[in-house]
């Protein structure tokens, strides 16, 4: 799938290992951070589903996973089966990777034009802000669409992955499958349709660097929302840095939510597509990461979308005959390239996606 690629841009880390208490390059300063809202009420936390329980077709279970997929888009999945060995392999194998010397980890750097590799995503201009942060961006699912030659040599880290990647895949087609049973669609859990499914799987792996000099204005990961079906986070060091949006409860503001990951869970969002192929039932959200002043912070993201093949657009058999569609229709490829062509701006694709009333 050609897509439009990503400027190249320095590495964060290795621009922190020089000099650690150097002054922060005006590219990555937003001092309007210093407005927004945030909820300091601890009490105030996303919805917990617990998978087993999905996969028993418990009612109370389901109802939880479909509010949590209206009201938030955002859950943590306990219980989801993926064996703790796979996740700490994983988890193991990402932090090798960039503790590598610079010039090791170059070796994988993105190619003009190409998504995959060692980088940065949506750095379309020379002028726009940079996110604090270093990525490793590989396709992951099916084998196929591999390139392995970003693959970080060595069989411990492609066989971790590759088990890694094929593990969280069973556990997003379960979820997806659970999901459109509570919307009505008749689908099974273990036979879904590629190209409502999760067809495709890619991986990012993201390295959030310490800034002890400014880390209240700078930010790891620039607020959007994710171009896709579901995404699975796991979070390698357990500290707290993604926010999501909130709407203001009776007034105010909107703010921004802290989400303390619980051990051993992922954190799920939904994205873009799920929110098309819904018609605006299920809602992707609009999520940030901070970076930490003294510690390092890692995450491995992967993101589920349909097969190549698919039509992105709202699911005729949720429209029936009186519902108007929300979002426009064109196919995959199309999509995904002009997601990737822009840099991230809170839901601003999503809007471009809506039909004009």
């Amino acid at each position: 799938m050609e897509m439009t690629g990503s400027l190249p841009v320095p590495s964060v880390q290795a621009m922190v290992a020089a000099g650690r208490h150097a002054p922060v390059p005006p590219r990555y300063l937003r001092p309007d951070l210093a407005a927004d809202v945030v909820v300091a009420d601890d009490a105030t936390t996303i919805p917990i589903i617990d998978f087993q329980r999905l996969l028993l077709v418990d009612p109370e279970e389901s109802a939880r996973l479909h509010a949590a997929c209206q009201d938030w888009g955002f859950f943590q999945l306990i219980n989801h089966g993926v064996p703790d060995d796979v996740m700490e392999a994983m988890k193991a194998s990402i932090q090798s990777f960039f503790a590598l010397p610079a010039e090791a980890k170059q070796q994988y750097r993105q190619q003009a034009g190409q998504l995959e590799g060692y980088g940065q995503l949506f750095v379309v201009s020379e002028d726009q802000k940079l996110d604090w942060a270093d990525v490793l961006y590989l396709n992951t699912q099916p084998p196929e669409h591999r390139n392995l030659s970003f693959w970080p040599a060595g069989e411990s880290f492609r066989q971790t992955l590759d088990t890694y990647s094929a593990a969280v895949k069973h556990v997003a087609d379960r979820l997806l499958g659970a999901m459109y049973m509570n919307l009505g669609l008749q689908l099974s859990i273990m036979d879904m349709d590629p190209e409502r499914g999760a067809g495709i799987q890619s991986v990012r792996m993201n390295y959030y660097p310490p800034c002890a000099e400014a880390a209240d204005k700078v930010l790891g990961f620039s607020p959007h929302s994710d171009s896709d079906l579901l995404t699975l986070v796991l979070q390698v060091n357990q500290l707290q840095g993604l926010q999501i949006k909130r709407p203001p409860d009776g007034g105010g503001a909107w703010a921004w939510l802290p989400v303390t990951p619980l051990q051993g869970a992922f954190v799920v969002n939904v994205g873009d597509v799920l929110e098309i192929f819904t018609n605006g039932r299920y809602r992707s959200v609009e999520h940030r990461a901070l970076v930490n002043a003294h510690t390092e912070r890692l995450s491995i993201a992967a993101f589920h979308s349909p097969s190549i093949h698919a039509t992105i657009g709202p699911l005729p058999e949720l429209l029936g005959d009186q519902e108007v569609p929300k979002y426009k229709t064109l196919d995959h490829q199309s999509f995904i390239t002009l997601f990737f062509s822009a840099k991230l701006q809170g839901k601003s694709f999503l809007e471009r996606m809506k039909k004009l009333s």
